[in-house]
């Protein structure tokens, strides 16, 4: 049996490697417009690939207290990927177009739920389509498929997080951009700042100009760095709500460290409590790369 593609993919490759067995999913979506990824996705698609949705598909219900994704069901995802004809064997393609932002919380969700025959479209639909490579608007059907489910211990609950704050045995890392993480520009969550002692690392810097992975050995390079004094098995990734934190964890794999897990509720279920403390940070002239470099920091207890 072939080696299974388990992180990325290139369009080259899913295109002259694909078998029938295989399975797409396009998981397109904007968190302005929830109803954008299946209007694109009727406009064209790759062929083959089924649609799903963030919100309906790749999350649970929110309480108003778990965050804005919640992590699924993983019997009620398992299921509906077994009706897309996904089995143990299948070998999976994610994509979006948006180099990977939501595709990588289904590329995580299906490592998460035991199945690592799964591997995210490298550059996305755009890369697909500057690659002059073909669309369809067909919607696929398929035989239903039994996909079990094994799941690993890899998600941090918000209680770790909070006796992590003395503690400090991991190492939180939040993916959203700089601007939010010090507590400025929050347009999607009522609370501005970020978890005492988390470092940042937005998930574009992931990504080169043309929306694709950079090279392993600069991930490798720059995650070691950010991860000083810790291993990667103790690093936690989160962002707003669990799904740009997946991306971070995904180009991770990418530099060859492995052991990460996911704050799924993130920042959206840390805000949620005013008891839990929050830190800012205010830029004193210089443009802040990291939490401590040209920042002064301030906790807030809310």
């Amino acid at each position: 049996m072939p080696t299974p593609f388990t992180n990325l993919i290139s369009a080259q490759e899913l295109a002259q490697l694909a078998k029938p067995d295989w399975r797409v999913f396009d998981c397109r979506h904007l968190l302005s417009d929830v109803g954008y990824g299946e209007k694109v996705y009727s406009e064209g698609h790759l062929p083959g690939a089924f649609f799903l949705h963030l919100d309906r598909d790749l999350s649970g219900p929110m309480t108003g207290r778990n965050g804005r994704h919640p992590l699924p069901d993983p019997h009620a995802l398992a299921r509906k990927l077994g009706a897309a004809g996904v089995s143990a064997t299948t070998q999976v393609v994610v994509y979006d177009d948006a180099g990977g932002m939501i595709a990588g919380r289904l590329w995580w969700l299906l490592r998460w739920i035991g199945h690592e025959r799964v591997a995210l479209l490298d550059g996305g639909f755009n890369q697909w389509v500057k690659e002059g490579r073909e669309l369809s608007r067909e919607v696929p059907h398929s035989a239903h498929a039994d996909l079990d489910v094994n799941l690993h211990d890899w998600v941090v609950t918000t209680e770790d997080v909070l006796a992590n704050l003395d503690r400090q045995a991991f190492c939180v890392v939040d993916a959203r951009g700089s601007d939010r993480f010090r507590g400025e520009n929050e347009t999607i969550d009522p609370v501005g700042g970020h978890i005492p002692g988390a470092r940042n690392r937005f998930f574009r810097d992931n990504l080169d100009a043309d929306g694709c992975f950079r090279p392993a050995a600069e991930l490798r390079k720059e995650y070691l760095a950010l991860l000083a004094g810790f291993e990667p098995q103790q690093a936690v990734m989160q962002c707003g709500s669990g799904v740009t934190a997946c991306h971070n964890l995904l180009a991770m794999e990418v530099a060859g460290l492995h052991g990460a897990r996911l704050y799924a509720g993130s920042w959206s279920e840390w805000c949620s409590d005013s008891a839990r403390p929050v830190a800012r940070l205010y830029l004193s002239g210089l443009r802040a790369k990291q939490q401590s470099h040209h920042a002064v920091g301030h906790l807030v207890k809310r």
